[in-house]
């Protein structure tokens, strides 16, 4: 792998197969901002994935206001506790297990938190803005910046306060959470199954 250290607005030298390969969920940050241009380069890479039809199917929130961050964390474990008492899912104990954590933050106090929103309905505008979400965390990666996908901050994201605070248009809907920031420490990348392929012919 071709790396070197990067600083605030060096891109470390990388390949494709590099940075999918390191690329990795992190969940401990440094409390360091990061810098708006280097924010820009990353939305310009979102922008760069494939989009069905190549209509502009997706839009972009940041927020790097901590107290709005905090909010944002508490509204959202609200409605995970709320939400898995009511369901008898496999991964309810494991919600509860993590959201239920003592001082959990559900953004692991990364300093920015990016949301990709669907501009309008149909049936290929969920896959675009994940699309758009791999290049935004493979681009990070370059940047020497770690990523993680949040999950459980969508059914916050969606409430109609949210939307207001954060003046989403109607008929937007959040899609793909995603935190980026300055890892705390090494973190090592999870394991994964071969490919199941289920058919070759």
């Amino acid at each position: 792998m071709h790396t070197s250290k990067a600083t605030d607005n060096e891109i470390i030298s990388m390949d494709v197969m590099d940075a999918i390969y390191n690329r990795h969920a992190v969940r401990d940050y440094l409390p360091k901002k990061v810098d708006a241009g280097v924010i820009n380069k990353l939305l310009d890479a979102a922008i760069h994935a494939p989009a069905a039809l190549h209509e502009e199917s997706r839009a972009f929130v940041v927020i790097q206001d901590k107290r709005v961050l905090d909010r944002l964390s508490d509204s959202a474990k609200i409605l995970l506790l709320n939400e898995s008492k009511e369901s008898e899912s496999l991964q309810r104990k494991h919600i509860l297990d993590v959201v239920n954590q003592k001082d959990f933050q559900l953004f692991y106090n990364a300093t920015t938190l990016i949301v990709i929103y669907s501009t309008f309905e149909g049936p290929f505008v969920a896959a675009d803005c994940w699309l758009a979400a791999e290049n935004l965390m493979l681009s990070s990666l370059v940047h020497g910046l770690a990523s993680c996908v949040i999950g459980f901050a969508v059914s916050a994201l969606n409430l109609p306060e949210w939307k207001n605070e954060l003046k989403i248009p109607e008929g937007m809907t959040a899609v793909a959470p995603m935190i980026i920031g300055w890892p705390a420490g090494k973190t090592l990348p999870s394991a994964h199954n071969p490919p199941v392929i289920l058919s070759w012919k």
